[in-house]
């Protein structure tokens, strides 16, 4: 079955891959012939029965416990953000199956207006790193910060948006945790398939890190970046909530007062920037 119909066991099966023996406190004996724990020892410190864990595992039983789901989480090591996912994929296997047509994002009027007043570098994006809408200091930082395009995109397979990121690792691990935490259940939306389809087929990294269902917020965070012209600048990275779009979020980034960086963001900012409003774009 794909991650598509059995969501619930293709997060079990990867999360168990990831715990090993020694993580869990048991011995290892004998040659292990899969990655991380063997679902029999799951379902042993769960304290259930084997045939009950492959029964989850393989979609066959739907509709365990919290307190199951609880006892298989403390086994695989799970967070508060892996503890909800769980649970949350658990509410969607008892709903029925419906194909929803991709919705119209439209970042609010007032939203693209306090866009157009920030000095620093701000943009609208979706839960699926679209960018709707950005001001002319974010598309001075790196051009790809414009309306159409797409950051998870960009960071996988464009070499120069790369190079903008002296820690791309550690990026890319946090935003495809993030989208995961963002899509939840709603594996079947058309924009979620189409991305995950194209990254999954030409980047490597990306299906790796796919695969092994990590769930994690994003917060505000410092960033680094390697500026062709400006050089290394570290800019503080805020999601805000739109008010009337549940799905959009203004991020914005700024750098600490007085630092060496904000006199670097100052100087990108009077380099002659076009006197233009935000660009924006309509996603279907």
């Amino acid at each position: 079955m794909s991650e598509t119909t059995n969501a619930l066991g293709a997060f079990l099966r990867a999360r168990r891959e990831l715990v090993t023996p020694e993580q869990a406190g048991i011995p290892e004996v004998g040659v292990r012939r899969v990655p991380g724990l063997r679902r029999e020892e799951v379902a042993m410190l769960a304290g259930i029965s084997a045939d009950y864990y492959l029964r989850l595992e393989r979609g066959r039983d739907r509709n365990p416990s919290v307190q199951v789901l609880e006892s298989i989480a403390r086994v695989l090591h799970l967070d508060d953000d892996h503890l909800a996912h769980l649970l949350s994929l658990v509410g969607a296997a008892s709903r029925p199956h419906r194909r929803r047509p991709r919705r119209r994002e439209t970042p609010p009027p007032g939203a693209l207006k306090l866009l157009d007043s920030l000095i620093q570098p701000a943009f609208i994006e979706d839960r699926y790193f679209d960018i709707l809408a950005s001001n002319d200091l974010a598309r001075a930082l790196s051009p790809r910060i414009a309306a159409g395009g797409n950051q998870l995109r960009d960071l996988f397979l464009d070499p120069s948006e790369q190079i903008l990121y002296p820690e791309w690792q550690s990026v890319t691990e946090c935003f495809v945790a993030n989208l995961r935490q963002a899509v939840g259940t709603d594996t079947d939306d058309p924009r979620f398939i189409e991305l995950t389809g194209e990254l999954s087929l030409a980047s490597p990294r990306f299906r790796r890190l796919w695969a092994r269902h990590e769930v994690r917020g994003q917060h505000g965070t410092p960033i680094r970046i390697n500026h062709p012209q400006l050089g290394e600048l570290t800019l503080n990275r805020e999601r805000l909530s739109i008010a009337g779009a549940e799905s959009l979020m203004l991020i914005v980034l700024h750098p600490d007062a007085g630092s060496s960086d904000a006199d670097k963001l100052a100087l990108l900012a009077s380099a002659g920037l076009p006197a233009r409003s935000s660009e924006t774009v309509t996603k279907r």
